[in-house]
């Protein structure tokens, strides 16, 4: 037995979790998911940014919205206990709860949101595309690790494929940084999920600005709760 089915065996006895039944439940919703254009990305006035971090044994999710001017014209938190532990591929389960619930205090709802994670690109159902299933918004994961994946140079840009199947694109936004992995959560196309990624790149900061604006925020809200 490897070191990861042994800690998976570890868990799965001290919290009752079932992961091959969670498994069973993404590659399920994974078929649920539309990786095309489902409105017309042009007319979009709201874009959301969501952040999730960790104080101490409480898990922080802050989401902001802001207009094509970065104007923040809302934001929301929510603070919570962490109820599931930390393992590879299900990241979900352990950080979408707070994510809806920070979603759903919002009074001004956004027309596509950035999140911190993988799309399309996970194995079988990312961060990303779990959010945009949960709240039938566009989303868009923006990762900065590839698992399972490899980059193919094309002439129109670096390609991101899974099992021979294009399933993200590179964006690198200032020179010399590292590059973020760019792919669809759902209702919104590969290239589409690129190109609204790098229009919405506001130098210095390396992240889409609702993404900047997000962390922001973040460490704002972090530097209340502590003093």
């Amino acid at each position: 037995m490897s070191d990861q089915d042994s800690r998976k065996e570890e868990l799965s006895k001290k919290y009752g979790i079932n992961f091959d039944k969670l498994e069973e439940e993404q590659l399920k919703l994974t078929k649920d998911l539309e990786i095309k254009d489902k409105i017309d990305f042009s007319l979009i006035e709201r874009y959301g940014g969501i952040d999730t971090s960790f104080v101490g044994n409480k898990i922080l999710s802050c989401i902001i919205v802001c207009d094509k001017n970065y104007e923040i014209i809302d934001k929301a938190y929510f603070l919570d206990k962490i109820k599931f532990p930390y393992f590879p591929g299900f990241r979900n389960y352990r950080e979408l709860p707070a994510m809806i619930s920070a979603f759903e205090k919002l009074n001004e709802k956004p027309d596509i949101v950035f999140v911190s994670g993988q799309g399309i690109m996970h194995d079988r159902l990312g961060l990303a595309s779990h959010f945009g299933l949960s709240t039938n918004r566009p989303t868009i994961g923006v990762s900065n690790s590839l698992v399972n994946c490899n980059v193919k140079e094309e002439a129109d840009g670096e390609k991101i494929n899974k099992k021979n199947k294009q399933v993200g694109i590179t964006l690198t936004s200032k020179p010399g940084s590292r590059p973020m992995y760019i792919s669809p959560g759902n209702h919104i196309s590969i290239e589409k999920s690129y190109e609204i990624s790098k229009d919405l790149i506001n130098p210095p900061h390396k992240k889409p600005e609702p993404l900047h604006l997000a962390g922001k925020y973040a460490r704002e809200v972090k530097k209340e709760l502590t003093i």
